[in-house]
């Protein structure tokens, strides 16, 4: 029953990310994370891993459906891409080299500062 109820949960965090990564164009992360962390106990950096490697597809899903309904500037869009993607470069390796509660520590800071930035400023 135990098992059940871990997989279970583990559909439910995928299918929360999916639906925060298809509403707001990204975020699943702060759902996968802590998701997989709480449901089945791994570490910072195997939850950050995972939710990027499972992220992806979401993600490429909502960019197709995104970008059909809504015009978007391709200067912008080209742009923000190079820049996401030197980042996500320089992020991978700093995973593989910081400690498990510094990741923590970050996650958490940006998450903070995200929602007091969402709160309380436009």
């Amino acid at each position: 029953m135990k098992s059940f109820l871990k997989e279970f949960s583990v559909y439910f965090v995928g299918l929360a990310a999916g639906i925060i990564n298809g509403l707001l164009g990204g975020g699943g992360g702060m759902i996968v994370v802590p998701g997989l962390a709480l449901t089945l106990g791994l570490t910072a950096k195997k939850s950050h891993a995972t939710a990027l490697a499972v992220i992806l597809p979401a993600s490429a899903i909502s960019a197709c459906i995104l970008l059909f309904t809504f015009k978007n500037d391709l200067v912008l869009l080209s742009a923000t891409t190079i820049g996401v993607s030197l980042g996500g470069v320089v992020g991978a390796l700093l995973l593989k080299k910081l400690k498990n509660p510094a990741i923590t520590k970050i996650f958490a800071v940006l998450m903070l500062l995200a929602g007091v930035k969402l709160l309380f400023f436009k």
